[in-house]
């Protein structure tokens, strides 16, 4: 019998013996596909010994040290290596533990931030539904998942706000381009601003292209930077939350960049360890980062595990190789995007498939005309996940996507090492499972 609390209670899973490149291998030897980076986190697949390495080498050195104490050699490299690829502006990197951890230190920052500066008034934090910004209490307030949020409501802190996304696809009205669509759902955070009143607002924050709550939504043409323009009218800080879709996922070091914006504050985690050490870091700008030093001096937060040292040359050994991969995340992204859409763009149940480089999602539909989600309690999402990886495929399948409740997508986001042959498995088994899915679907 197992102590382990899991994640489901009622799942039997397989063990873990070992990895490939892009596989993983159980203990029964079935080599499984990884075509989601477990969270889009294995960046570098799973057997980048060059990382390992400069793990166990930092390990050898000296494995932990606490930062009320010391800085580190690793901390101090990879905060160089991340700000010579920041978008202008960002100046200081705080290392934490993982995505949650980075989006409750960026709500945090841009509160003290404001009281540092004397405008104790500015509280609010406006997000948006469908998004998702992590599982600790604040994190969760922000995001916009309602499924998620459900239970825990009462726990939520009310001074985080939501407005509606940016899905031209399924909300774009008739007639409407991409760009005046975009325009028209940017202007819902200057009403939201207003309504609240701007000297109370202290951030807004978004996802640039949203990871599984919507499945590699990217936003409308134009839309960030009108967003952008809002924020530096009322005074509100940026926050963008690329723990999932940063660090290469789209083609881009930081995403943001095919925005041509740069926020104020910005949060990574996932592919910058790549799965090999648990880290994340926010990165804020060299205005806020003065405010607080001329200021108290002291950013009130901390972990115990910030700016671990094994963690970082994971990390530094990780920013080495991901420069180089960032071409083929681009050429196998368009690859993937056409095969998808060979495969899966006359099927009567996809309605979408979506993406940049190795970030792509597939919404699945009862009607491709109308757009019409199925019925919730098919469990189309968790059957597909399960079709996948009965087939040795791993993709990352969510329900909700619509509205939290419904509506289905899979989320494709293979390491940056794939190739073609990697590509032609994934469309091949994923089109399959979703065929045999739907079939049990329709049975039901």
């Amino acid at each position: 019998m197992s102590h382990v609390f899991p994640r489901h209670t009622k799942s039997a899973l397989p063990t873990i013996a070992g990895g490939d490149g892009p596989y993983l291998i159980d203990t029964a030897g079935k080599r499984y596909l990884d075509a989601c980076c477990g969270a889009a986190v294995s960046c570098l697949g799973h057997s980048a010994t060059e990382v390992t390495d400069a793990v166990k080498a930092q390990l050898d050195r000296i494995p932990y040290a606490h930062t009320s104490f010391f800085t580190s050699e690793p901390a101090e490299q990879l905060a160089d290596m991340l700000i010579a690829r920041a978008p202008e502006g960002i100046e200081r990197v705080y290392f934490l533990s993982g995505g949650s951890e980075a989006i409750e230190a960026a709500i945090k920052l841009s509160r003290q931030y404001f009281t540092e500066r004397g405008e104790t008034s500015r509280r609010h934090v406006i997000a948006r539904w469908q998004s998702y910004h992590g599982n600790t209490l604040g994190a969760l307030s922000a995001g916009g998942n309602r499924w998620r949020r459900a239970q825990f409501e009462p726990l939520l802190v009310g001074a985080m706000h939501h407005i509606e996304p940016c899905h031209y696809w399924r909300w774009g009205e008739a007639g409407e381009s991409p760009e005046q669509y975009g325009l028209r759902v940017a202007n819902l955070l200057d009403a939201k601003i207003r309504e609240l009143g701007p000297e109370t607002v202290s951030a807004f924050i978004a996802e640039p292209v949203v990871g599984a709550t919507m499945g590699a939504v990217a936003a409308a043409p134009g839309y960030f930077k009108r967003i952008r323009e809002i924020c530096d009218r009322h005074g509100v800080l940026l926050i963008l939350d690329e723990v999932m879709c940063g660090m290469g996922r789209t083609g881009h070091m930081f995403a943001c960049e095919a925005d041509g914006i740069a926020p104020d504050i910005v949060c990574i985690a996932k592919g910058l360890g790549a799965g090999i050490q648990p880290i994340g870091a926010m990165l804020c700008s060299g205005e806020i980062y003065r405010t607080i030093e001329s200021g108290s001096g002291f950013f009130q937060h901390g972990h115990t595990y910030i700016g671990h040292p094994a963690a970082c040359a994971a990390g530094v050994a990780v920013l080495r190789r991901i420069p180089d991969l960032l071409p083929n995340v681009v050429a196998m992204g368009a690859r993937l995007q056409a095969a998808l859409d060979a495969a899966l763009g006359q099927h009567p149940h996809v309605g979408d498939v979506r993406g940049r480089g190795l970030f792509r999602g597939v919404e699945i539909v009862a009607d491709k005309e109308t757009k019409e989600p199925f019925d919730p309690a098919l469990g189309v999402a968790a059957k597909l996940k399960q079709a996948c990886f009965a087939d040795g495929l791993m993709v990352y399948p969510t329900g909700g996507t619509v509205d939290g409740r419904l509506g289905d997508h899979a989320l494709i986001a293979p390491p940056f090492i794939i190739g073609d042959a990697h590509v032609e498995e994934i469309v091949t088994k994923f089109a399959a499972a979703l065929d045999r899915t739907l079939k049990e679907a329709r049975a039901a």
